[in-house]
This record gives C-alpha cells, sequence and structure tokens, in this order.
C-alpha cells in the first residue's frame, strides 16, 4: 500500500480518514522565502556571505555618506583597486607557478531575468492602477493613506540621505528574517496584539471620519 498524501488525508485498514499532518502544516519561513540561495542569505545559513553583504554595504555606506566623494568616483576607485588586486594576484600567481582556484561565472540565467522581470512588471501594474483610481477620484481612503505614506517619506528624507535610507533598507532586509526565523512565536503574539490595537482604531476612526468622506457616500449612491 503506497502513502499518499492528498487534500482527503490517508485511509488506515479499518476505513478510518487519518488526517495528514505534513499537509497541514504551513510552510516555514525558508519555503516561502523561495527555498534558494537568497533565503539562505537573507536567514544566514551562508553566514560568511551574510556577514559579508553587511560589511561591504557597511563599508560602501561609510565612503559615500562621509568620504565626500561623489558616488561615480567611489565606485571608480574601488573597482579600480579591487581590479589592480585581482591583476597582481593572478600575476604573482603565475610568476610562482602556483594555480590558483578558478572563480566562478557570474551569468543571469534567463529564468531569473524573466521571473525578474515579470515580478517588476506585475508592481508597475499595481502602482500605475492605483495613480489611476486616486486621479479619478474614486477613492478617497486610498488618497488618504498615498498622502499620508508621502509625507512620512518626506519627513524621512528631510532628516536621511538616499544612501543612508537604502543602507538601514539592506541591513533590515538582511536581519529582520534571521531574527524572526528565531523568536517567531514572540514576534507573532506580540504583532497580534498590535494588530487587533489597531484594527480597533481604525474601526472607531472608520466610523467617524471615513464614512462620512465623499468617496464612501459616492460609493454608497452607486450600490
Amino acid at each position: 500500500m503506497v502513502d499518499n498524501c492528498d487534500s482527503a488525508g490517508n485511509v488506515d485498514a479499518d476505513g478510518k480518514d487519518i488526517a495528514c499532518t505534513s499537509c497541514d502544516r504551513p510552510p516555514s519561513l525558508h519555503q516561502s522565502m523561495g527555498g534558494g540561495k537568497a533565503a539562505d542569505i537573507l536567514l544566514w545559513k551562508q553566514r560568511h556571505v551574510s556577514f559579508g553583504i553587511v560589511v561591504v554595504a557597511t563599508v560602501f555606506w561609510l565612503l559615500i555618506e562621509h568620504s565626500g566623494l561623489p558616488l561615480l568616483t567611489t565606485c571608480s576607485d574601488v573597482l579600480l583597486v579591487l581590479v589592480v588586486l585581482l591583476f597582481l594576484r593572478a600575476n604573482f600567481a603565475a610568476f610562482r607557478k602556483k594555480q590558483l582556484q578558478t572563480l566562478p561565472q557570474l551569468v543571469l540565467s534567463e529564468e531569473f531575468v524573466d521571473n525578474v522581470a515579470a515580478s517588476f512588471r506585475a508592481k508597475i501594474n499595481n502602482a500605475l492602477l492605483v495613480a489611476h483610481d486616486i486621479t479619478l477620484g474614486n477613492d478617497f481612503k486610498l488618497f488618504f493613506r498615498m498622502v499620508i505614506c508621502l509625507w512620512l517619506l518626506s519627513v524621512l528624507g528631510s532628516y536621511l540621505s538616499f544612501f543612508t535610507f537604502a543602507y538601514i533598507g539592506t541591513i533590515i532586509s538582511i536581519t529582520i528574517p534571521a531574527l524572526y526565523s528565531k523568536y517567531d512565536k514572540h514576534v507573532d503574539r506580540c504583532c497580534g496584539m498590535i494588530r487587533q490595537q489597531f484594527r480597533k482604531h481604525y474601526r472607531v476612526m472608520d466610523e467617524s471620519v471615513f464614512s462620512r468622506l465623499p468617496g464612501s457616500l459616492s460609493k454608497d449612491k452607486h450600490q
């Protein structure tokens, strides 16, 4: 008898249904993030690569923010030093007749490019649909949320530069998933409490303010 796991569950010798625990088990964080090398790096399963990204991002941010050099000059200098070091390393190894380890070829696969392009296209289309609804004045709530988000970005931009903002985003993206995978139960408990409070206050705001806005009134008339 082959033990197959489907949506209906398994059946034992007595004809009773047995719940399939592997089917009901939610996907892990690693699986939900794609389960590839990117997920391994973000979850610090390849610690040397993850730590290297943090170090490179920190050094690059320090060079941009505190050196006073333009971005093009800094990138050119870093690439110049890297190319010179690699060239000297290869010639020094050839002079000593020592075999160097072959460097992996950095090639973007067609599948990877197609996936990135499809994801980017979907996000652009979603943003265009949101902009279309806002310009037509169909959804005042969406307009209000967009104004709040843009205002918050404007406030952050007055205190942080673009490179600082990008650096903070990089550090958060490479540390938060690993911390969540380690303390997921505590984070879920706290987020659940915050979500309940947010829904409570949003419901009060919706009943007292948003329901009286022109967008909601026009929707009621169409309905």
